[in-house]
């Protein structure tokens, strides 16, 4: 990298899989190809949990999730039972790259970077996240960008309407849509702003995974050989690959640019059905068992009798009902370790349907967070190593599934994203083997940008 301050065009994909860009699909994607041709690439290590909230967020501030204070997109206000309170532009106390660098005079763009809802006043411009409630709410910063927006593209599309459908033909059509005016947008604004730093995400990939992945992987439990959405994805790839490359020629050779995601995608095998094994272990008593499969917040619990429960997700977070913490508290605080450890224990050696062991992931949050703000989980479990999700209904009376309970879901989210960095002022190609850590995006762009790097950002820059 030059001492001489650069401009930085981050291209940010969520939910972009290593293995299908670095190997399986590199030949087919001409311009990311060229990108990792001529500069450094490699996994980039996601946060914990490998979800969008937090791990954008956690990029750009170099900070980890507990640091942030927020753990998902839905988070404990307090520790009563049910207030939540959600996670936009306004949970974001630490500052970004962006932030820094607008306060220092740099000209910001900022395109569906998520948690950027509501806008917050840069040296720039901002067009907000799929966490936008819709386009009729203030979604452009300035205001009045909306309607140069709406001149461009039509009624913009902030993300696709409902991704977990059987309607797959019409998923396809709108993940399209949604990816060509993004571009569009971008090219727009790139060419009609001054800017020093422009970051955009693309949200398509994410969903084509969710919507696509069993059509795809031949390992995945409900795939079918000669499918008519076999080739989806890889279509896909192809013409996200193609967008990059209508981009790239706006970057001059004083820009720097990042492609990367936020964390990867591999097979969902099922869902394991978190608040029926606290039920059925005596940690979650309910007073009326529902007679169909309902979600938690309205299954009257018994809260007096009640230790733990959990919620559903990609991965599980799991609260213990402590006695002075929650307000009906079961738990003992001297007692709050050996519960939580033998919470752990059980969870450990859980097998799955077929009686294999599961290989959950077990997490304590005050060991995986430099501090833990807000109301942090007492738990965070990744079943089977993220090939199961966590389902939080009760009412099956069973611990497994296979059919989600928020609708049709093929993938999770890997741990590992990817990272590309190319500066066309050298040439390098090299494959990075080590695993960069995705707080170490937020510090490599000040340091090519020319701004100190605060001492409190938890990444290093990556060194090219």
């Amino acid at each position: 990298m030059s001492d001489a301050p650069r401009k930085v065009a981050i291209i940010g994909l969520d939910c972009a899989e290593p293995t299908l860009i670095f190997e399986r699909w590199r030949a087919l994607l001409p311009n990311l190809s060229r990108l990792m041709q001529a500069g450094v690439y490699g996994e980039l290590r996601s946060s914990h949990p490998p979800i969008t909230v937090p791990a954008w967020s956690s990029m750009m501030t170099s900070k980890d999730p507990g640091q942030l204070g927020f753990y998902g997109f839905r988070n404990r206000a307090d520790h009563s039972y049910d207030k939540l309170s959600i996670a936009n532009s306004t949970a974001v106390k630490a500052d970004t790259a962006w932030d820094i660098l607008s306060r220092q005079g740099k000209h910001v763009i900022l395109l569906g970077v998520p948690q950027t809802y509501p806008p917050k006043p840069i040296n720039g411009v901002v067009v907000t996240d799929f966490l936008t409630p819709s386009i009729e709410s203030q979604y452009t910063y300035p205001a009045g960008l909306k309607d140069e927006i709406k001149s461009w593209v039509g009624n913009y599309m902030l993300d696709v309407p409902d991704f977990r459908t059987e309607d797959k033909a019409r998923l396809l059509r709108d993940i399209y849509e949604m990816s060509r005016q993004r571009f569009e947008v971008a090219r727009r604004l790139l060419t009609s702003r001054p800017w020093d730093f422009f970051m955009m995400v693309e949200m398509g990939l994410d969903r084509i995974h969710h919507g696509f992945w069993k059509y795809m992987d031949k390992n995945h439990p409900k795939y079918e050989a000669g499918n008519p959405y076999e080739n989806a994805i890889r279509d896909y790839y192809v013409y996200v690959d193609g967008l990059i490359g209508e981009l790239l020629p706006l970057f001059d050779d004083d820009t720097v640019v990042l492609v990367v995601s936020d964390h990867g995608a591999m097979k969902m095998d099922g869902g394991f059905c978190i608040n029926e094994w606290l039920i059925q272990e005596g940690y979650l008593a309910v007073k009326e068992y529902p007679a169909q499969p309902t979600k938690m917040e309205k299954v009257p619990i018994d809260w007096p009798r009640t230790l733990a429960w959990g919620e559903g997700g990609y991965y599980a977070r799991l609260f213990l009902n402590v006695k002075g913490r929650e307000p009906q508290g079961a738990i003992e605080p001297a007692r709050y370790e050996a519960v939580r450890d033998e919470i752990i224990a059980k969870l450990q050696a859980v097998r799955d349907h077929q009686g294999k062991p599961m290989g959950n992931v077990v997490l304590k949050p005050e060991q995986i967070y430099a501090e833990t703000r807000n109301v942090p989980p007492d738990l965070i479990i990744y079943f089977g190593g993220l090939n199961w999700r966590s389902v939080g209904s009760i009412g099956s009376r069973q611990i497994y599934t296979f059919e989600n309970d928020t609708g049709p879901d093929d993938a999770n989210h890997s741990p590992e994203g990817i990272c590309i960095v190319y500066d066309p002022r050298r040439q390098i190609g090299r494959q990075v083997r080590h695993q960069w850590q995705l707080m170490d995006i937020a510090p490599t762009v000040l340091r090519l940008m020319g701004s100190p790097v605060p001492a409190d950002m938890r990444g290093a820059a990556i060194i090219i």
